[in-house]
C-alpha cells in the first residue's frame, strides 16, 4: 500500500467520521435547548414521529437519496441537517490535514464539534449551552497540564499556567465589555454565554488566541452588521448572536491563524507579544 493511497484513505475515513459526528450534533442542536435527552428516544421524523431506520440515517447520503424528505410522510427535511454534517466533516478533515496523527488532533476535533453545536444553538435561541462553554473551561484546565503543547509549552506547569491565564483573560475581557456596555447603553451588550465561551477558548488555546479571536470576531461581526443595516435599512434592530463569530475566529486560529497573527505582530513596533 503506497503512502499516498494510505493518506487518501485515512482522510476519507476522517471525513466520514466527521459527518457522523455532525449527525449527532444535529440531535444535540435540536434537543439540548429543549432539555431533552440526546440518547433516547432514537432519531425520528419531526413531522410524523416515525422512527428513522438506520439506512435512512446515513450522514450526507440519506439526505440526498431521500431528496430531503421523510420516507414515510414526505415531510421536508431542513437543509440545516446536511449543512451541519458537511460542515463538521470538512472541519474535521481540515484539522486532520493540518495536524495529522497528533495528540492535539482529537482535542481540536472536540473543540470544533463544540463550536459547531454552540453556533447553531446560538443562531436559533440566542444562547450557548453550558455544556459547550463551561465544558470548554473544564476541558482546558484538565487537558492543558497533560498536553502543554496546546499552549506551546514543554512542561505540565507551563500548560496549567497558560490555561488559567487564558481562561482569566478570555472571560475577563468580555465580562469587562459586558459591564461597560451595560453602564453605557443601560442594557446587556454581551451575553454571559459569550463570556464563558471565550473563557473556555482561552483555557484551551491560550491568551494570545484570545486576542486573535476578539480581533477577528469583532471585525467579521462588524462587517456582517454593516451589511445587514445596508440591506435592510436603519430600522433593522434585530440582535445578532456573537457566539458564531467567536467560533469562526477560534477555528481560524486552530487551522493556522496563530501563524498569521505572529506575522502581523512582527509588523508592529516592538516586534511581538
Amino acid at each position: 500500500m503506497s503512502v499516498s493511497f494510505l493518506s487518501a484513505y485515512l482522510t476519507c475515513c476522517v471525513f466520514a467520521f466527521g459527518a457522523c459526528i455532525g449527525s449527532f450534533l444535529n440531535v444535540c442542536i435540536w434537543r439540548l435547548p429543549r432539555e431533552e435527552s440526546v440518547i433516547t428516544p432514537g432519531s425520528h421524523c419531526p413531522h410524523c414521529n416515525r422512527p428513522i431506520a438506520w439506512f435512512d440515517n446515513i450522514p450526507l447520503v440519506s439526505f440526498l437519496v431521500l431528496q430531503a424528505r421523510c420516507r414515510h410522510c414526505g415531510g421536508k427535511i431542513a437543509p440545516r441537517y446536511i449543512l451541519v454534517e458537511l460542515l463538521t466533516a470538512v472541519l474535521f478533515t481540515l484539522v486532520w490535514l493540518r495536524y495529522g496523527p497528533d495528540a492535539l488532533t482529537p482535542v481540536y476535533w472536540l473543540m470544533v464539534a463544540g463550536l459547531v453545536l454552540g453556533t447553531f444553538v446560538d443562531f436559533d435561541h440566542m444562547i450557548i449551552p453550558d455544556r459547550v462553554t463551561l465544558g470548554g473551561c473544564v476541558a482546558g484546565l484538565v487537558l492543558s497540564p497533560f498536553l502543554p503543547q496546546l499552549h506551546a509549552q514543554a512542561t505540565m506547569w507551563g500548560g496549567a499556567r497558560e490555561a488559567v491565564i487564558g481562561l482569566a483573560v478570555g472571560a475577563g475581557l468580555l465580562w469587562l465589555v459586558s459591564l461597560v456596555g451595560r453602564l453605557i447603553f443601560r442594557k446587556d451588550a454581551m451575553g454571559m454565554g459569550d463570556v464563558k465561551l471565550l473563557g473556555g477558548l482561552g483555557a484551551l488555546l491560550g491568551w494570545k488566541a484570545v486576542l486573535f479571536i476578539i480581533f477577528v470576531s469583532s471585525f467579521i461581526g462588524s462587517f456582517v452588521g454593516i451589511y445587514l443595516i445596508l440591506r435592510r435599512g436603519r430600522q433593522w434592530q434585530s440582535r445578532i448572536p456573537y457566539g458564531p463569530y467567536l467560533a469562526l475566529a477560534a477555528v481560524l486560529w486552530i487551522l493556522g491563524g496563530s501563524r498569521l497573527w505572529n506575522a502581523y505582530l512582527l509588523l508592529l513596533p516592538g516586534g511581538h507579544l
